[in-house]
């Protein structure tokens, strides 16, 4: 079987900013592939390339057995593309987005109507469907921006950002979605800035840094490659309220024998480690000499995101910051053919 994309020495240049730096990957068919990768690292241009929204300076991308650059059409039917900005039309009913969306696909005149109704049904906009779509919120233009982009069933979905900024139910209701459409033999590329939805619905994950690819396998496995970040984590209770100061306790937990840095997250202490077992000791030592109730104490392995930020070159542990900008890095006019990943 062919697979669902192929990238072979994908590259793009802006002037002499080298966004891709001459990647190559394979996302098989069935999968759900996430993509992922700091602000500017090129994510999104590798995704509007795989689209056909942007043209490669160099390079070759096969879907499913089929040239972008020569036999890009039937490529094109079988993809469904839903971008990180809701591309619905405002003035149109959200039945209305889904009739004239149906056409562009070519769906057959006498099933139009019929997968319109499923997803409104599936995403609970089916009330609001003769409803301008200029008085939807944010979370039902996502909604309906997803069902515009499914409704000719495509093999191939690309879903860049699908979650961001939603409230807990449209959020929940995309992710089962995902799931369903997954289960019944849809591949899909999903960019996101969300770790822990790679983490909850992804088979593989690639990790792009610098236009590279930096590391591609599953989230289990590049978990298990990075055990030496491990952490207890803490909750302490004082019993009496004004004897524990949190600065302090900060302080000496980060002394205890074999952290090798702290980080407080909400009211919990987060200490990291190699040896997690010989730590937990130290902890309730301290805690009885302190005169204080462990409301939580725990050991945790590396997550995704501590993988993410490790493969990044960022501190794991530490607060992050994205840097904004355009996808790539500065390089020389050339770039660089070697050094790939």
């Amino acid at each position: 079987m062919k697979p669902a994309i192929e990238a072979r020495n994908l590259t793009k240049y802006y002037g002499d900013l080298l966004a891709v730096d001459h990647i190559d990957f394979q996302v098989q068919q069935g999968e759900v592939f996430g993509f992922l990768g700091p602000n500017g690292a090129g994510k999104t241009t590798t995704q509007r390339m795989l689209t056909t929204l942007l043209e490669p300076t160099d390079g070759r991308i096969l879907i499913s057995g089929h040239d972008l650059a020569r036999d890009a059409y039937p490529a094109k039917r079988r993809m469904g593309l839903v971008p990180e900005e809701s591309n619905v039309y405002t003035e149109l009913s959200a039945w209305g987005n889904l009739m004239f969306t149906a056409r562009l696909y070519r769906v057959p005149r006498g099933e139009r109507e019929t997968r319109a109704r499923e997803l409104l049904e599936t995403f609970g906009l089916w009330e609001k469907r003769e409803v301008k779509v200029e008085e939807f919120s944010k979370g039902m233009r996502r909604r309906l921006t997803i069902a515009m982009a499914i409704i000719h069933r495509p093999a191939l979905l690309f879903l860049d950002e699908p979650t961001p900024g939603l409230d807990a139910q449209s959020t929940r209701a995309i992710r089962g979605l995902v799931r369903r459409m997954n289960a019944e033999g849809t591949t899909i590329f999903l960019t996101t800035h969300q770790i822990e939805e790679a983490n909850l619905l992804c088979d593989r994950v690639a990790i792009i840094n610098h236009g590279q690819i930096a590391a591609i396998d599953t989230p289990e496995r590049l978990k298990a490659a990075f055990r030496r970040v491990q952490s207890v984590e803490v909750a302490l209770e004082p019993r009496a309220p004004e004897t524990l100061k949190v600065s302090e306790t900060l302080e000496v937990l980060e002394e205890l024998p074999g952290v090798t840095h702290s980080v407080k997250m909400g009211d919990k202490w987060r200490l990291y480690t190699e040896e997690p077992s010989a730590l937990l000791p130290h902890v309730v030592d301290y805690a009885r000499s302190h005169d204080l109730k462990l409301v939580n104490l725990c050991t945790l392995g590396p997550s995704l995101e501590d993988v993410f930020l490790g493969i990044t070159g960022q501190a794991v542990g530490a607060v992050r910051h994205d840097t904004p900008g355009v996808d790539g890095q500065k390089r020389g006019a050339k770039g660089r053919k070697g050094g790939r990943r």
